[in-house]
C-alpha cells in the first residue's frame, strides 16, 4: 500500500504515460519506444507495490526529455523534484528552492502528526503574486 504522497506521483506518472501513448498513437516515435513504455509501466507497478525507484525514475523522466523534447512542458514538475537526481538539471535554481520549502514543511507537517495536502500546498507555492509579473 503506497501513501498519499507516492500516489500523487503515480498519478503524475501515469498521466505522462497517456501523452506518451498519445505520442505513439500519432506515430510520431521511433522503433524502440515501445521498450521505453515497457520499462516506464515496470516502473509505475514497482512504485505501486511500495518499491519508489528514485533511480528508475530519475533515468526514465530524464529520459522523456531526451527522446522526446516535444513533450518536456508536459512533464509535471513535481516529478523533476521527487525523483530529483540529474532530474533536477531540468528545473532552475528559485523552482529548486520551492520544492525545498514544501519539502522541508511537509516534513515537520509530518513530524507534527499533520495532514500535509502536497498538491495543494504546491499549487499555492507556485501561484503568481498578485500584480506581480512573470516578465
Amino acid at each position: 500500500m503506497t501513501d498519499a504522497h507516492v500516489q500523487h506521483h503515480i498519478d503524475l506518472l501515469r498521466y505522462l504515460r497517456q501523452v506518451l501513448q498519445t505520442l505513439a498513437e500519432e506515430d510520431v516515435v521511433p522503433e524502440e519506444h515501445q521498450g521505453f513504455i515497457t520499462r516506464y509501466d515496470e516502473l509505475i507497478e514497482h512504485m505501486r507495490q511500495g518499491d519508489d525507484d528514485r533511480y528508475l525514475g530519475q533515468e526514465l523522466v530524464s529520459q522523456v526529455f531526451q527522446r522526446y523534447p516535444q513533450i518536456a512542458h508536459q512533464v509535471p514538475r513535481d516529478l523533476l523534484w521527487f525523483f530529483g537526481g540529474e532530474c533536477l538539471h531540468f528545473m532552475p535554481d528559485d523552482e529548486i528552492a520551492k520544492y525545498q520549502l514544501l519539502e522541508e514543511r511537509r516534513f515537520a507537517a509530518l513530524e507534527q502528526g499533520k495532514a500535509f495536502d502536497w498538491d495543494a500546498e504546491v499549487r499555492l507555492m507556485f501561484l503568481p503574486v498578485a500584480g506581480q509579473s512573470k516578465h
